[in-house]
């Protein structure tokens, strides 16, 4: 078994618990207890939305995905700042919020709207010399984080709610943190902020009003796999017996005629996927064989 799930992340598990629960579903819809499975996109413990999972040996292909961009709604809520930049954190600062501070927001969004650097918060699963970040902020420790470049598509101001929250929708390339974006845009109208409520709505191809519950994919785990070709956008071709046993060993083999795309989805005559190959002229080389 391999494909990919759409799962709806509820507030309050990690991304790796979530993950967890996923595999013991499947590995017990297989009965196999070595079932692999890993998401695409970590989603912090107090975000909802979308978390995609591969499945089995999908899991090899989650470097062939395309561009995985984000989209998220969040609220931020101006007058605090904290430690995690986000409503769990401890107070930073805490100062008066100015009345037009929606007229002050709305004029300076243009300005984080493009490729913008971000420093990765103390608080974040990012790694540091082999030790997750969040690890040394518990400790009381705080090391230098180099900038990154990020890219914001689309920031729109959804609504207000006085006396201090405002409603946003964020479109964004992956690596970018959200409650980093709501602490820089306090900072740029002249108030500490933190993010409240986030909810990821889209991750690449994955979209928030086909995604799953854990409970509707323990109920129908079959039904909610879904096929890694309607994910990554590679055509499929069918090769012969003495080719199929030639790429399963990992050999070149003649590349079909009319196959198009660099790469392609390699399936035998049942239609098993086989793997994913590379075309190299009038050959096809494996690249990911997975039976």
């Amino acid at each position: 078994m391999l494909g990919f799930v759409n799962l709806f992340k509820a507030a309050g598990p990690s991304s790796a618990q979530a993950v967890a629960r996923v595999r013991r579903i499947y590995a017990t819809y297989t009965r196999d207890r070595k079932l692999a499975a890993g998401h695409l996109g970590t989603l912090d413990p107090q975000a909802a939305g979308v978390l995609p999972i591969a499945v089995g040996k999908a899991t090899r292909l989650i470097p062939l995905l395309p561009d995985q961009r984000k989209a998220y709604a969040c609220t931020m809520v101006l007058g605090r700042s904290t430690t995690t930049q986000d409503a769990h954190g401890e107070t930073v600062e805490r100062a008066c919020v100015p009345a037009d501070w929606p007229e002050r927001l709305d004029a300076i969004l243009h300005r984080f709207v493009g490729r913008i650097a971000q420093v990765r918060p103390m608080y974040s699963a990012a790694h540091y010399r082999g030790e997750r970040l969040y690890k040394l902020a518990r400790e009381g420790k705080s090391v230098e984080r180099k900038p990154r470049s990020v890219t914001i598509y689309g920031l729109t101001l959804l609504g207000v709610e006085r006396p201090a929250t405002a409603r946003l929708r964020i479109a964004c390339s992956e690596g970018t943190y959200v409650r980093t974006l709501c602490h820089e845009l306090g900072a740029a109208i002249g108030t500490p902020a933190h993010m409240g409520a986030l909810v990821r709505e889209a991750s690449g191809p994955f979209v928030l009003y086909e995604a799953r519950t854990l409970d509707e994919i323990a109920a129908a785990p079959e039904q909610a796999l879904i096929a890694p070709e309607h994910i990554i956008p590679f055509p499929t071709i069918v090769l012969d017996l003495r080719a199929c046993v030639d790429f399963r060993a990992g050999r070149v083999v003649p590349l079909p005629q009319g196959a198009t795309g660099r790469h392609v989805f390699v399936r035998d005559s049942s239609r098993t996927l086989l793997g994913v190959g590379e075309a190299l002229g009038a050959l096809l080389a494996p690249r990911k064989v997975l039976v």
